[in-house]
């Protein structure tokens, strides 16, 4: 079954192929998933497992992106394939590359401005530029966080440029140009809805700042800056291990870098800019080149570690900081901390990757296979398998009334029985009238909303959707204590305490939106 927010941009994609309207609304990001949905929906039809094929389809497409960049040089053989495997095998990656939602499009679009940018700065040939351009555009056009990824990459250019490791072309405006034409008109074409809406332009770049700047400082899904750390080391600790101990190695190997034994031990580059003709404790080999297209394989390797590193941390220290913590954004820190991790990898005994690999399918299955309706925060406000039977209640019934207030997924499931059969009405208190004198066969409410009961029909009370929130675990930092204080220590026990027991037993509270049905009494014959 949907989740509830794909249940919303399912819906949304049906409604631009029946009618062919689509309007930007930053609240449920950007345009290009409703159109590339449309267009799947157009082909083959709309079904859950027809909505949810691009984003499979890209998230399994990142791994060929991972070989390209080891063609280039900048992964050895045995990273490549672990590197491959963790992507493959991690619970993020397969629950959200299964998931109607535009996070595996902006992680699809990271990588191809990545291969793209590395392929440009190697062969200094425009099509890179306009294909780093075209990832650029479509990656705006998906999601509001893109710009992050963009700013990220953008500033290390700027410091590998400022360094010297990377030389710009003769006419290297031409294709920054081209590149940003390119992508300029990817998402005027999106966000016009393809001409439809040109002010939108003008307008819903505005709206999108206003908006997510607004959500941030509310913290409607909030959490403290420390809950991605939590979410690795539930679903992906061998990968948050692997690359701290990888960090730890980079940064001691480049202690080494200013001698020859330094250089060929560690595989870094070195930093000769603060190195004098007469400094005797420094020998450095006159043949190692400083542009990082024309270093050796191990090299090159070290000098793109550097870059996921401060990829990694750049992303870790955002997100962190970001007022809204959903289990998906987990996905832009996870991708650079897989690169991280993988750094030096074939030092390693054969098992530690095999250990790795083991974890990671292990948590998969748990998230995979696991009965529905526990307390698994990756899912995020899931639907309920009750409203199985509910659904069957509906199909069983001429006419049913349904309050706007838990609207969804039944707006997506009976998307072709409204008006016919569907009714939606603006809350019961205000439309009790509507409702009792329409002979409604099925009538379901929202219990905050609810009446005690409704002559002529039967009540039962189901979950909609559930969720887990940190916030039943760790207690601290709102409880008013600062370190000092009394008390404060032993808060802080009792929340690594809860953690850790909710780590082995997944037991924890799970808070729950419930709906009220009213089944109209059938006379006994």
């Amino acid at each position: 079954m949907f989740h509830h927010d794909e249940a919303i941009h399912a819906w949304f994609s049906w409604t631009l192929l029946t009618t062919g309207e689509y309007v930007y609304d930053p609240v449920y990001h950007g345009p290009f998933l409703y159109y590339i949905t449309a267009g799947i929906f157009s082909l083959f039809g709309e079904s859950d497992f027809v909505a949810r094929f691009i984003p499979a389809l890209l998230g399994a497409l990142i791994i060929p992106l991972v070989y390209v960049i080891h063609r280039l040089g900048y992964l050895d053989k045995k990273q490549t394939i672990v590197a491959a495997l963790f992507i493959a095998l991690s619970p993020d990656m397969i629950y959200f590359s299964r998931f109607l939602r535009n996070d595996i499009f902006i992680l699809f679009f990271t990588m191809l401005l990545l291969v793209a940018l590395l392929c440009y700065f190697e062969k200094y040939e425009l099509r890179y530029a306009l294909l780093a351009g075209a990832a650029a555009g479509l990656g705006m056009s998906s999601k509001e966080n893109m710009p992050i990824v963009i700013g990220i990459f953008g500033l290390y250019l700027l410091y590998l440029i400022y360094r010297g490791k990377i030389q710009l072309p003769k006419f290297w405006w031409r294709d920054l140009a081209a590149g940003i034409i390119l992508a300029t008109g990817i998402m005027a074409l999106f966000y016009s809805s393809m001409g439809s809406h040109p002010e939108v332009l003008m307008s819903g770049w505005m709206n999108a700042i206003e908006h997510w700047t607004s959500v941030h400082g509310e913290e409607r899904l909030g959490g403290p800056f420390y809950t991605y750390i939590l979410l690795f080391i539930l679903y992906e600790l061998p990968v948050l291990i692997l690359a701290a101990i990888g960090i730890y190695r980079f940064v001691l190997r480049r202690k080494n870098t200013n001698t020859v034994e330094g250089i060929s031990d560690s595989g870094m580059l070195p930093d000769t800019d603060h190195l004098s003709g007469t400094n005797s404790g420094a020998v450095l080999p006159p043949a190692v080149p400083k542009l990082i297209k024309d270093l050796p394989g191990s090299l090159k390797n070290a000098e793109f570690t550097g870059f996921c590193i401060f990829w990694m941390v750049f992303s870790v220290v955002l997100y962190g900081y970001i007022g809204e913590k959903v289990p998906w954004l987990l996905l832009h820190q996870l991708l650079p901390m897989i690169f991280v991790a993988v750094y030096c990898i074939g030092d390693y005994k054969r098992y530690v990757p095999a250990v790795a690999a083991l974890f990671l399918i292990v948590m998969t299955f748990h998230v995979v296979f696991t009965p529905a309706d526990i307390a698994e925060p990756i899912v995020q406000v899931q639907n309920s398998e009750d409203l199985r039977e509910v659904f069957a209640m509906v199909d069983a019934s001429d006419n049913v009334a349904i309050s706007n207030d838990v609207r969804w997924p039944f707006v997506w499931y009976y998307r072709n029985d409204w008006p016919d059969k569907i009714s939606y009405f603006n809350g019961y208190q205000d439309h009790s009238d509507y409702v009792l004198n329409n002979n409604f066969d099925l009538i379901i409410l929202h219990d905050a909303e609810s009446p005690a009961g409704i002559s002529g029909y039967d009540k039962s009370t189901y979950k909609k959707h559930y969720w887990f929130s940190v916030y039943d675990l760790v207690k601290t930092p709102w409880s008013g204590l600062n370190p000092g204080d009394a008390g404060y220590f032993g808060a802080v026990g009792n929340d690594l305490d809860n953690i850790g027991l909710y780590y082995c037993t997944r037991d924890a509270k799970v808070g729950s939106l419930n709906m009220d049905v009213y089944r109209k009494n059938i006379p006994a014959v």
